[in-house]
């Protein structure tokens, strides 16, 4: 972080191994080039701070700026309820900036939404939340997230979301199809291109529900210091009740080729 973002109220635990990480593994994007590698995170375009939801519609691009939260968005917990730093309207496209620390619950698509180049340096309650219905489409393209103690990505609605070029790493899981929302849906998830560094502790690639008959499917997945197969690529639930892991022909769609180790 830099002198910008105010000092955060309460870290997380990282051990050392950790924080070693920081900025040494994940993906490199500029504005004009959203692919995948191994290399170091952007640095910001000068820091802002919000203490309200930033409304979007239509395509907005920041320019590598970084936003935190301050006021009412200066939450960086796993409470219920925060308000996003982001609010998306149906259709609107969020490009190129970085969500500081503190993130509050990140963004919300209210509908369909495209996110674009878009990094979290720590992820709050979520990274993003996915609330449109049915026939709602959602794609995060490029970008990356870390330091999730929970979550990163949450479909609450409905439709299918697709993640491309992204890298994840510091998480307990990179997406979750709502177990106990009180509108239920089929949901699908398609993950193309992940760069996953792993944590050394059990964390999940996906979690679907397969008694809503979700649906996952894995390609181009590249897992890094995980030597004991401790990242699980997809994980499935009745709705909150673990019912086992790993890839079949009806909700966890992936080969062995497709996870790749390093």
């Amino acid at each position: 972080m830099t002198s910008a973002t105010p000092p955060r109220a309460r870290r997380r635990a990282l051990t050392g191994a950790l924080a070693t990480l920081g900025l040494s593994v994940g993906m490199i994007m500029t504005i004009n080039a959203p692919t995948a590698s191994a290399a170091t995170w952007p640095a910001p375009n000068g820091s802002q701070g919000t203490s309200a939801t930033i409304s979007v519609s239509g395509t907005k691009d920041y320019g590598m700026k970084r936003f935190y939260g301050t006021g009412g968005l200066a939450g960086d917990g796993q409470e219920e309820g925060q308000d996003p730093i982001f609010k998306l309207a149906d259709g609107a496209v969020l490009k190129n900036v970085i969500l500081g620390a503190p993130a509050a619950d990140g963004v919300h698509c209210e509908g369909s939404c495209t996110l674009q180049n878009v990094w979290w340096e720590d992820v709050g309650e979520d990274a993003a939340t996915f609330r449109g219905g049915n026939g709602a489409t959602y794609q995060v393209i490029g970008g990356g997230a870390k330091k999730a103690a929970d979550k990163v990505f949450q479909h609450n609605g409905g439709g299918t979301l697709t993640i491309s070029d992204f890298a994840v790493q510091e998480f307990k899981t990179l997406y979750r199809s709502c177990g106990d929302c009180s509108t239920q849906y089929t949901r699908k998830v398609n993950l193309n291109t992940i760069d996953v560094t792993g944590t050394g502790s059990t964390a999940r690639l996906v979690g679907i529900n397969v008694n809503r008959n979700d649906v996952a499917t894995l390609r181009g997945i590249t897992i890094r210091n995980d030597s004991g197969r401790k990242v699980v690529p997809c994980q499935k639930y009745n709705n909150n009740t673990a019912v086992g892991s790993g890839p079949d022909s009806r909700n966890c769609l992936y080969s062995t080729s497709d996870v790749t180790y390093r």
